[in-house]
């Protein structure tokens, strides 16, 4: 497995890493034994980087991790954690909270639930509107100065927020959505990113299973499964996108591997400082995703997948309405 420096500051990292939110829901219902199997295989093939969100199912993420890592050596593998998204008993979401004292609050929780001393990067999950971004990070550099947080990172906002924010720290890098399909931090971000040093850790590459290859036409998501809400998957948007995909199909078969390998080989190639996440849940997603590391894409291939998949060719936001405010920068 390659490694990658997330930013000038940040850890040397897998140059594939794990999203696991899926692991606990998100997607329909999971299985227990094959995300700890799909944990562990990914930590055999070289992936050190794992990424989860305190407020997935409620910390149910956290724990499964705990449980799949048992044992490991600690320095074997970095834990990114989001946090400050507040959740009720049922799917509804109420807001975010940033607030210093709750910083350290989440972070507790955390450290406890993921049975460790440390988080490698905390990073709050969007911006709180109610409180300035100085303050945050600021609470955050001092879990640093203590021991309990080893990196800071951002995720979802805009380049301003990244400016303000590393000032007071320095970031190690910016979680945020970047696909064919998702390129709107091309613009301002990315180039304000690479200005500061600061890395790119981007999820959602398979467009969350888009974009993969194996969501099939006519296909409806299941109980569960947050893609029934999200406007890309709805009604005529879908079949739209999915023509998106019939067409990097084609491109992926002249270049003889997976539509989904070619999808995250396309993010991988957009520079040495941008890292993929990949949400499998299964060892056989894990299994298909982990040789788009070594594939190599020419001139000519990168400029056969834009003709199949031009930017802003997709339908329909990234997240439901409600959901498209908090975000730094939209599709």
């Amino acid at each position: 497995m390659q490694r990658r420096i997330l930013g000038r500051t940040g850890p040397a990292v897998s140059a594939l890493g794990l999203g696991a939110m899926g692991m606990s829901g998100a997607y329909g219902a999971a299985d227990r034994t094959e995300s700890i199997a799909t944990v562990h295989a990914a930590l055999e093939s070289g992936v050190t980087l794992i990424d989860t969100g305190d407020f997935y199912a409620m910390g149910h993420n956290e724990l499964l991790l705990a449980e799949a890592l048992r044992g490991r050596d600690r320095d074997s593998y970095q834990l990114s954690v989001k946090f400050g998204m507040l959740r009720g008993p049922g799917p509804e979401f109420g807001g975010h909270d940033s607030r210093p004292e709750a910083v350290k609050n989440f972070l507790a929780y955390s450290l406890t639930r993921l049975g460790t001393d440390h988080i490698d990067i905390y990073r709050p999950a969007r911006l709180d509107p109610a409180v300035p971004i100085e303050e945050t990070v600021g609470a955050i550099k001092e879990m640093v100065d203590a021991g309990y947080v080893r990196h800071i990172g951002l995720s979802e906002v805009d380049a301003a927020t990244i400016r303000r924010a590393h000032a007071v720290h320095p970031i190690a890098d910016l979680q945020i959505e970047y696909s064919l399909i998702s390129r709107a931090v091309e613009a301002e971000v990315l180039p304000t990113l690479r200005e500061l040093g600061v890395g790119l850790t981007a999820y959602g590459v398979l467009g969350r299973g888009l974009i993969s290859g194996h969501w099939p036409a006519g296909h409806r998501a299941g109980p569960g499964d947050t893609r029934g809400f999200s406007p890309r998957f709805s009604g005529e948007n879908v079949e739209h996108n999915l023509a998106l995909v019939d067409a990097l199909r084609r491109v992926a078969e002249a270049k003889g591997c997976t539509v989904a390998q070619l999808a995250i080989a396309w993010v991988a190639a957009r520079g040495e400082d941008i890292l993929p996440l990949v949400g499998a849940r299964t060892r056989e997603r894990l299994a298909e995703a982990l040789p788009a590391m070594d594939l190599n894409l020419t001139a000519d291939d990168l400029a056969e997948i834009e003709k199949a998949v031009p930017p802003n060719a997709a339908r329909g936001d990234r997240y439901p309405s409600a959901f498209m405010s908090s975000l730094g920068v939209g599709n």
